[in-house]
């Protein structure tokens, strides 16, 4: 049987996962054989995610599964998505009471993250059922490989996301990710123009491969003729790990090259990540110049955006979903049990 959740349309038999290793063929179907089950609970800020304009300030109830369907040599996470043994899934939880615990917890949303919520579609698409179902929000965070008919069905219950761009050229998608960079585009060209998804965009930048200048301008100039000028774009530091721990860390003038790149190109709002930069990690009024949210790590200080979404001083639209004043999370992180 052919799996058609994401590009990769694996071929599997009775008895066999893909190579996410989470779905399989079992009874003649093709199935989640993780749903119901995490590799744990945690309230993170938004921020974290990173989205710098949804709900800034707000706590976020994040979780994940095992295993990933793309490949990199360079995952961050890679205990988790790049785990083959179901001990990792020590969470058990029902969608119905993941979405009432966010809700007792103070939680504004709840997040799809650590590994890629499109390969455990079925579970994140029941959980953000029942999150809407109590007013919450939800939140994916992926990297944009998905089928056309899947990310109809997934991105219409998200309310944001963070679509990981990991580069702009076919050649380090196909030998470092295994994938095609075109339905990452693919992806983000829909969620701009076929859905009402906040979405922002994170790349991570490892030194040698997808850090020069030439692959920086071409990206954001493509993010602003394809997307408009504001989406908001995450530069993010890189450390050794997985399979490419000779890799050195990402300079911070690389992050910092690249943000003045984009906004050069237009992007109105580009942050430096993984490094810590109050200058370049805070949010300007791309009308006056005025600072709207002021942060320190995921502290926010300064706030300037008014009750309207506009920068108080001059009134020019921030592009974003507020609600209201900053919320008051700050940088905690809170592990959250599923047992009463």
């Amino acid at each position: 049987m052919q799996c058609d959740v994401c590009p990769r349309e694996c071929k599997i038999r009775e008895g066999q996962r893909g190579l996410c290793f989470v779905r399989g063929v079992q009874g003649g179907e093709v199935v989640l054989t993780t749903y119901g089950r995490s590799s744990g609970f945690c309230i993170d800020p938004i921020e974290k995610k990173p989205l710098n304009h949804f709900l800034p300030g707000t706590p976020v109830l994040s979780f994940g599964t095992a295993g990933c369907n793309l490949t990199c040599k360079f995952c961050q996470n890679w205990d988790i998505s790049k785990s083959r043994e179901f001990d990792v899934l020590a969470a058990q939880a029902s969608p119905e009471l993941i979405a009432r615990r966010a809700k007792d917890a103070g939680c504004k949303s709840v997040a799809f993250t650590y590994n890629d919520p499109v390969i455990f579609l079925e579970y994140a698409v029941d959980t953000a059922i029942a999150c809407h179902e109590l007013g919450l929000k939800t939140v994916a965070v992926t990297a944009g490989y998905i089928s056309k008919e899947a990310r109809k069905e997934f991105f219409s219950h998200m309310d944001a996301a963070n679509v990981d761009l990991k580069c702009f050229t076919e050649d380090f998608y196909q030998h470092l990710c295994t994938a095609h960079l075109k339905d990452v585009l693919d992806t983000l060209v829909y969620l701009k123009h076929e859905t009402n998804v906040w979405f922002e965009i994170t790349n991570l930048m490892i030194p040698g491969k997808n850090d020069s200048d030439a692959e920086i301008d071409a990206m954001t100039k493509w993010v602003v003729t394809e997307l408009g000028e504001d989406v908001p774009m995450h530069f993010t530091a890189f450390h050794p790990d997985w399979k490419m721990r000779d890799i050195p860390k990402t300079p911070h003038q690389t992050l910092s090259r690249a943000r003045e790149i984009a906004m050069n190109n237009g992007v109105r709002y580009a942050y430096v990540g993984n490094v810590h930069d109050l200058k370049r990690e805070s949010t300007y009024c791309h009308g006056c110049g005025e600072t709207l949210i002021g942060r320190d790590w995921y502290e926010l200080s300064t706030w300037n955006i008014s009750t309207e979404g506009c920068c108080a001083k001059c009134g020019e639209p921030v592009g974003g979903v507020f609600d209201g004043p900053a919320g008051t999370w700050g940088a905690k992180r809170q592990s959250l049990s599923m047992s009463r």
